[in-house]
């Protein structure tokens, strides 16, 4: 998902550093995989490059290298001179270009280290805040201490500012710069000033820790005469699937007839956690079918192992792409769930991450996917079940006020409810899937 769009999207695209971090289905290797195979260029900006080589040349999905002679790009990538590693990765980064794949790309070091925190571990290192900077007061303040965080067990409340960090002043400071200062290895003490309404500033000293990042949220709503479980899933992170299996059992235990899944925004992730969830829904029946040039074809079945049998309706929208892809086609071809919203991505390709010997990353497209049912929706997307499409006005709503995505100002929540209430899961669901273009790339 390369492309800008000028609609609102209910959720924020990640970005590293002009890296996509989502719209991916990435599966991860062993660094030992990654090692140069010329021994004579060890520790030199020719090994990383020669690296990337190697990786490309056994793993990449098409065998032709998009008609690309990969032996003469080696030839010519190893007979220039590199006085940086900064050269060495722009070099990569041309000779990536020539497989016409976006999806293929190299991450300098901290690209790397930012979607390993986002993505593949679901973890980073600090005191657990979501900060933001204040549009009447421009300072910036608290909207949230994770809960059993460092900084709720300190104290630190929604609403509360950040007046200096380790006594440098926060007056006028970036929310990426704070939170850069924020971070650090798990274990290092932070001291913030903190101005707190009806009190006298005062600091809070904290040590940093490993925090899980937040993928997963979920209400208990009562809609008519029916409970309703709402869960949304914000990305297939390594964290994903143990914070929706709790999701899941805490809602069951409160006596839900019927769950709304929301991957609206949903742009991707790993493609484990993507199958394991599947698996909680999901007693039996294919989840994915897989197409890799070096493992062949591979398939993933449920496991006999679903945590409820409720009713389910799942919203999706332009962005819910790839690993969510391979969730809602599951449902779907299944007839496990009903699919609401507007119509998917389209992204049914498959990446491997390799780490790189000096610190930085390779993704590298390995295959693609199919439905259960051998649908290829690549470039292609899947048209809900029952459409309904947000205007620009309602999307802007939604964005400017999350607060009402899932209620009853959220259109595409508004007739999940509806389907749910209704018990309408074959009235409004057309007996096959249908695919149709997306019209992106």
């Amino acid at each position: 998902m390369f492309q800008s769009s000028n609609r609102c999207s209910l959720l924020q695209t990640c970005l590293f550093n002009g890296v996509l971090a989502t719209t991916a289905a990435l599966s991860l290797v062993s660094s030992v995989e990654c090692r140069p195979v010329r021994a004579e260029l060890q520790d030199s900006p020719k090994a990383l490059v020669d690296e990337v080589w190697q990786i490309v040349y056994r793993r990449y999905a098409d065998s032709t290298f998009n008609q690309v002679d990969w032996q003469a790009t080696r030839q010519s990538l190893l007979s220039q001179n590199y006085t940086s590693r900064e050269q060495a990765y722009a070099a990569v980064r041309e000779a990536l270009k020539k497989l016409g794949d976006p999806y293929t790309r190299f991450l300098d070091p901290k690209q790397n280290q930012a979607l390993n925190e986002q993505t593949i571990s679901g973890e980073t290192s600090g005191i657990g805040i979501q900060i933001k900077l204040d549009d009447t007061t421009k300072r910036l303040t608290i909207e949230k201490a994770l809960e059993n965080s460092p900084a709720f067990t300190a104290g630190i409340k929604a609403g509360d500012q950040i007046l200096a960090i380790d006594g440098k002043p926060t007056q006028g400071m970036k929310v990426e710069d704070a939170s850069k200062l924020i971070r650090g290895q798990a274990g290092t003490p932070i001291i913030l000033r903190i101005g707190r309404q009806r009190q006298s500033d005062f600091d809070v000293k904290i040590t940093r820790a490993t925090i899980e990042l937040p993928k997963v949220s979920y209400t208990l709503k009562q809609e008519g005469s029916k409970r309703v479980g709402f869960i949304r899933l914000s990305e297939f992170s390594a964290t994903a699937p143990k914070q929706m299996r709790q999701a899941i059992q805490a809602l069951s235990r409160q006596q839900v007839g019927g769950f709304v899944l929301d991957l609206r925004g949903n742009g991707g992730g790993l493609v484990g956690a993507s199958v394991e969830i599947a698996r909680m829904w999901l007693d039996k029946g294919v989840i994915v079918r897989e197409e890799e040039r070096v493992r062949g074809n591979i398939e993933f079945k449920a496991n006999h192992t679903a945590l409820t049998q409720k009713p389910l309706v799942v919203l999706v929208d332009g962005d819910s792409a790839s690993a969510s892809e391979i969730l809602v086609g599951a449902l779907r071809d299944n007839n496990r769930a009903v699919i609401v919203g507007s119509k998917t991505f389209g992204k049914a390709l498959v990446q491997q991450l390799h780490p790189l010997s000096d610190g930085s990353g390779l993704a590298v497209t390995v295959g693609r996917y199919f439905t259960p049912k051998g649908a290829d929706i690549n470039k292609i997307g899947i048209m809900p079940d029952v459409k309904i499409d947000l205007t620009d006005a309602q999307l802007r709503q939604l964005a400017t006020n999350p607060a009402l995505i899932g209620t009853a100002s959220d259109p595409q929540y508004a007739r999940a409810i509806a389907v749910l209430i209704n018990n309408s899961f074959t009235a409004e669901s057309s007996p096959n899937p249908s695919f149709i273009p997306t019209g992106k790339s």
